[in-house]
């Protein structure tokens, strides 16, 4: 089994500022971190590759600083590392960024044919939940997002049974590999890295691929030149004034408690009660 783990370094957003002027993400001086969601996906492909046996290649698009966080994923167990990097993919939007790691995987799959694709839900500094789904697209891949479970992989017959955490409930989905499957966050828990590993991760030969090596066959499909969103303001949240109200509940009883909050609530928002009571008797 050929698993291909796609990762971002992501700047950590517990420290992140916004430029005052510019309204610009500032990077400079913020550490960067593996997206947590794609821990995720390593940790559910690393399981595969214990039970099937196999190899993980993790692949990372970004600057030559981002080999830090791709030697981070070989230190958990992942077999191999490649990074896409080139000043021609700077800029690059969601639609140019799953252009360039689907020519990428293909070229990968050219060595070994690629079985399973797995990516996080989406990423913490862009949050659109778009560069899965664009992979699976651009290579004719079965597409299996907010994967909550593996149910069943069957290498013979070549199909893949999941579970996927859907409005109202769960659904059970079974499909063909090959597959691309995005995890859904506290799916499982990541394991620690081993002291082998970590030897390993410190003299793996870490790949770095520029746009011909990653196979681009088109270039104005790549960077600034193919991307054709436009993102007119960044700003962070305006942090609140008030503070929260305390209500003291020692001898009360849950339902007094329920009442008064919900009368305070009600009293501060006029509008509110009557708009709760139309949409329960709807």
């Amino acid at each position: 089994m050929h698993i291909v783990v796609c990762i971002k370094q992501v700047p950590d957003s517990a420290q992140i500022r916004v430029h005052p002027v510019a309204n610009t993400i500032m990077r400079q001086g913020v550490p960067a971190i593996v997206n947590p969601y794609d821990l995720f996906a390593l940790e559910e492909a690393l399981r595969l590759k214990d039970q099937f046996g196999g190899r993980v290649t993790v692949l990372c698009m970004g600057p030559p600083q981002a080999e830090e966080a791709l030697r981070k994923c070989v230190s958990f167990g992942a077999t191999d590392a490649i990074l896409v990097t080139d000043r021609a993919f700077a800029g690059a939007d969601t639609l140019a960024t799953s252009y360039a790691l689907a020519a990428a995987i293909r070229k990968i799959g050219q060595e070994q044919a690629v079985d399973l694709v797995f990516t996080g839900k989406q990423t913490i500094d862009g949050d659109t939940a778009q560069v899965g789904p664009g992979i699976a697209k651009r290579l004719g891949m079965s597409l299996l997002t907010y994967v909550s479970r593996i149910v069943k992989v069957d290498l013979d017959g070549r199909r893949i049974q999941v579970e996927r955490r859907a409005e109202g409930g769960v659904q059970l989905l079974d499909t063909t590999l090959p597959s691309l499957i995005t995890m859904l966050e506290g799916t499982n828990e990541m394991r620690f890295a081993t002291m082998d590993d970590m030897l390993r991760a410190g003299r793996c030969p870490v790949k770095r691929w520029n746009k011909d090596d990653a196979g681009i066959e088109d270039v104005s499909k790549i960077g600034l030149k193919g991307s054709p969103t436009v993102v007119s303001k960044v700003f962070g949240p305006t942090p609140r004034s008030e503070k929260a109200d305390m209500m003291v509940v020692a001898d009360t009883s849950p339902n007094d408690v329920c009442l008064n909050l919900l009368q305070k609530i009600f009293t501060a928002q006029p509008t509110l009660e009557q708009e709760t009571v139309e949409r329960l008797s709807a």
